[in-house]
């Protein structure tokens, strides 16, 4: 009886079954990505990005734990790197020598252990629906004109960024509007840049930011 009622088991029982409905999201939006196969990759791989957003969400009402989020977010990474480390990617949303979706569940994880909850929250958003958003925009940009959409920016998909960004730092962070609107435009950039994957630069940028907030 001692077992059934002790602090730590009660606490499992709360977070436990929203861990796992925040990882069916996960799980329908793989399996749903693959019956579209991989010619709509980019798009599949978006998708999966949205069915992140109710762990975060989540995480920020307090239903899932900082620990358990970070450690799911970064098994998840490894069970992503395996495929391409193996060279056997799942190729209806994975991409030959593109890691973004290893970096995002990396970068996730440790934006979670590493700031508040409310700024971790208002990155992570940004991380999912601002990138989904901005490559659905590109993907149907480059698709109308008849281009080759893989890897390719435009400022159609960064002005789509940079609007849902602002929303998600106007609802979430605190300081005046000007600091917010700059917070967004410093993430559209650090995405738009060509450099470095944009998995690892937002999360790279946004902790550079939170010195400023």
């Amino acid at each position: 009886m001692f077992i059934l009622y002790s602090p730590s088991v009660k606490s499992m029982l709360e977070w436990f079954p929203y861990t796992c409905l925040a990882a069916g999201f996960i799980i329908i939006a793989i399996a749903v990505t693959r019956k579209l196969g991989p010619e709509w990759a980019w798009i599949n791989r978006k998708i999966i990005h949205f069915s992140i957003v109710p762990a975060i969400l989540m995480f920020y009402y307090g239903k899932i734990p900082v620990e358990v989020f970070g450690v799911s977010a970064f098994i998840f990474g490894v069970v992503q790197l395996w495929p391409h480390l193996k060279r056997h990617e799942l190729s209806w949303y994975q991409i030959k020598h593109n890691y973004g979706e290893v970096f995002f569940s990396f970068s996730a994880s440790a934006v979670v252990l590493l700031f508040p909850r409310e700024y971790a929250t208002a990155l992570l958003l940004a991380m999912a629906i601002s990138d989904g958003v901005t490559g659905v925009v590109r993907h149907y940009y480059f698709k109308k004109n008849g281009f080759n959409v893989k890897l390719k920016k435009h400022w159609t998909g960064s002005l789509a960024y940079l609007i849902t960004a602002i929303a998600i730092g106007l609802y979430l962070l605190e300081g005046g509007v000007v600091g917010k609107l700059a917070w967004a435009t410093t993430l559209m950039l650090a995405e738009y840049q060509p450099w470095v994957d944009d998995n690892l630069a937002v999360p790279l940028v946004g902790s550079l930011l939170f010195l400023l907030y």
